[in-house]
């Protein structure tokens, strides 16, 4: 931990210095990936690591989904090739929805929580409360690593037993809690019910969930400052809140990018798209240009609160827009397809609904191209690529939705 209040230099240093060192650190991993992992030597044939020179040149690095990992790991278990390591090299394998076998190494704060931990206001020798659950996932471990890494005792808690945690807490008086918003508001709801004192908790790192302007209010009114951080089992720790509320800061460790859903294009900063992360690791189990399906998109600036490290609005949805017209499947990537044989259009949305108990489509475009016969000619596109007919209506530059949507079903049934 540094001397001026942040928990190490690096949150403070330029923008140049941070991508600079990055995109080092990403040329390593690549080659590391390629030379030790079967999954990403084939991924990566043709990506040359030197060239990876900007942040646009992560384009050239074909996409992992998360979506499809469930499925390579089935054809190929236990980790799809993904692993650059022998099974005797690791330390932890855990398992996630889906399911996603991950392996984790146990080096210091491997998933980077005390960064996130140390923002929330947690100092050296607090006893945190943390409920996330220790089996199968990996969540437990996070947050139990990232409070021993700035110096703190942990009360492995997990979930549930709600009797036995007031218990707990009253009797231990730790100051902060880890877990979900829903689950620290119940614990409080139990104390009170109770009639035991839980109010040694005043702090609160919470993920899992979204956490609502109301519950943070309400956790609040009760003497608990709730800050929240994102993560995901395979990549760790990716953004985090300080105490000015004002977007989650990206972690030092991970390069993120937010592209367009359906494509690996960035989008405009403000304009809503899809989470892509690399997490700056060459280790066990690399993640390069993960696609998480979750919506979110860059704010301007650096936070006040003197991190300057690019910011995000948070958790705003999914991605995967995937959806069944006709019988048929219309994907992200198909309206992304058209926009490639259109450069005129910079914006694209399809909005399917139900008329006359049939479905219908229409691809609502901005584009500076505005006349019937171009309009007809994406129509054709959009039969060629879809496989069906669908209108074509061009709007004017701003007038579609910043929501992140590429497809939007708005049908309705009875």
């Amino acid at each position: 931990m540094s001397d001026n209040g942040f928990y190490d230099a690096r949150e403070t240093r330029s923008a140049e210095e941070r991508r600079a060192e990055q995109l080092a650190t990403v040329r390593e991993v690549l080659r590391h990936a390629r030379e030790r992992s079967r999954y990403w030597s084939a991924t990566l044939a043709d990506v040359d690591p030197d060239a990876i020179q900007s942040l646009e040149d992560m384009a050239r690095v074909p996409l992992t989904r998360k979506a499809d990992i469930p499925g390579r790991q089935a054809e190929d278990a236990p980790f799809g090739g993904m692993e650059a390591a022998s099974m005797s090299e690791l330390s932890y394998v855990f398992q996630s929805p889906g399911p996603i076998y991950e392996a984790a190494e146990a080096k210091g704060d491997y998933w980077r929580f005390g960064r996130a931990f140390w923002a929330a206001g947690l100092r050296p020798g607090q006893l945190v409360h943390n409920t996330f659950s220790y089996h199968l996932t990996p969540a437990g471990m996070m947050m139990d690593s990232g409070a021993r890494a700035v110096g703190c005792p942990v009360f492995p808690a997990g979930i549930g037993n709600t009797d036995v945690q007031v218990d707990a807490i009253e009797r231990l008086r730790p100051q902060v809690y880890g877990g979900t918003p829903s689950f620290l508001k119940a614990l409080l709801d139990k104390g009170q019910e109770l009639g035991r004192d839980v109010s040694s908790i005043n702090r609160a790192l919470v993920g899992g969930e979204p956490l609502s302007a109301s519950l943070r209010d309400e956790m609040a009114g009760r003497g608990v400052r709730v800050l929240q951080a994102f993560a995901t089992a395979e990549l760790g720790l990716v953004a985090y809140e300080s105490e000015h509320l004002d977007g989650l800061i990206t972690d030092e460790d991970v390069l993120l990018e937010v592209v367009r859903p359906g494509s690996g294009e960035p989008v405009a900063e403000g304009e809503v798209g899809e989470m892509v992360v690399t997490v700056l690791r060459a280790g066990a189990f690399p993640v390069i240009r993960f696609a998480t399906g979750d919506l979110t998109a860059f704010l301007p600036g650096p936070s006040p609160c003197g991190r300057t490290a690019p910011r995000i609005k948070g958790w705003m949805g999914r991605a995967n827009q995937t959806t069944k017209v006709k019988g048929m499947f219309v994907t992200p990537e198909q309206i992304n397809a058209i926009m490639a044989r259109h450069p005129e259009i910079s914006r694209a949305r399809l909005v399917v609904t139900r008329e006359n108990e049939k479905d219908a489509m229409t691809l609502n475009v901005e584009s500076t191209v505005s006349d019937a016969a171009f309009a007809d000619t994406v129509a054709e596109t959009l039969q060629a690529i879809t496989k069906m007919r669908g209108g074509v209506e061009i709007k004017g530059a701003g007038e579609l939705p910043n929501d992140g949507k590429v497809i939007a079903d708005e049908r309705a049934y009875d």
